[in-house]
């Protein structure tokens, strides 16, 4: 495991000291985490929604996708 050590504003402190004392998290570094596997999920569901716009829109490959990689790169 990696140890980061990140400069943040009062805001995101009191925050984190607000989701520490509810009990919602029990350390800095887990509220942290928690809020980087939220960003990821968001990630992966904007990415998802990107791709249903693509399917939507007639922007999608089909057949032998070895060949079709070939023929693309």
């Amino acid at each position: 495991m990696v140890t980061l050590s990140i400069p943040i504003d009062r805001e995101l402190e009191e925050f984190i000291e607000t989701m520490i004392k509810s009990k919602k998290a029990e350390t800095k570094a887990q509220v942290v985490r928690l809020a980087l596997k939220l960003l990821k999920e968001e990630e992966a569901l904007r990415d998802l929604a990107e791709a249903q716009i693509d399917v939507v829109k007639g922007r999608v490959y089909k057949g032998d996708l070895k060949k079709l990689a070939k023929e693309l790169y």
